[in-house]
């Protein structure tokens, strides 16, 4: 569990200024993702065997990220449907041996739809390519922007209703299984990592621009 949701924050800190200096690169460090956890899940040790699943399903995730964020970042309405391109397979392989890596991916993802419904919800999702178009200093402006949009009341009241819901879904899945457990972890890890995302846009712009 802890390790799902160590997972969840590197896409946020060590992907997103990776992706922004050398996108191509960051894609093809997929396929390390994809190696390690084929070797770590071929062995006999069980703790390896449930890490490497989970790093196989990160590494749907990281691709995913890579591709968006180097190449179609602008483009907001593209971002879930990038993310989810391998949702067919981790839907499939809920019962196999890869389970936990699918849980992680279907946990990242819906964490990742629900930030997006938000986003749209409360009116920023304008905002979301004129922030990642401008230097780092005037996107941390426009991201202390947002964040004080956020804090009016009915944008307050959205935000507070997705996290609700949110936490009572990662409840729920916490209750169903192992697979449920790392889906659960991945999914509150990003409401938090969300949470920790609008403090710095409203505390310290500039960090939330280089994000």
């Amino acid at each position: 569990m802890a390790a799902s949701a160590l997972l969840v924050t590197l896409p946020v800190f060590l992907q997103a200024p990776w992706v922004r200096l050398s996108p191509a690169s960051a894609a093809v460090f997929t396929a390390v993702l994809v190696a390690m956890g084929v070797v770590l899940a071929n062995s006999a040790d069980q703790q390896h065997q449930r890490l490497g699943s989970l790093l196989v399903g990160f590494a749907g995730s990281w691709l995913a990220g890579s591709l968006f964020w180097g190449w179609a970042r602008l483009h907001p309405l593209w971002h879930l449907p990038i993310e989810a391109f391998a949702l067919p397979l981790a839907l499939a392989g809920l019962g196999g041996r890869w389970r936990l890596g699918c849980g992680f991916y279907l946990g990242s993802l819906l964490g990742t739809a629900a930030t997006d419904a938000a986003i749209a919800a409360t009116g920023l999702m304008p905002l979301w390519p004129q922030a990642l178009a401008a230097a780092p200093a005037e996107a941390g402006r426009i991201l202390h922007l947002a964040g004080l949009q956020v804090l009016q009341p009915i944008g307050l009241m959205v935000v507070l209703g997705f996290a609700c819901l949110l936490l009572l879904l990662s409840r729920w899945l916490w209750q169903q299984g192992e697979v449920g457990r790392v889906a659960s972890s991945a999914l509150s890890t990003t409401l938090a990592v969300d949470g920790i995302f609008l403090l710095a846009a409203l505390v310290a712009p500039r960090l939330s621009g280089l994000i």
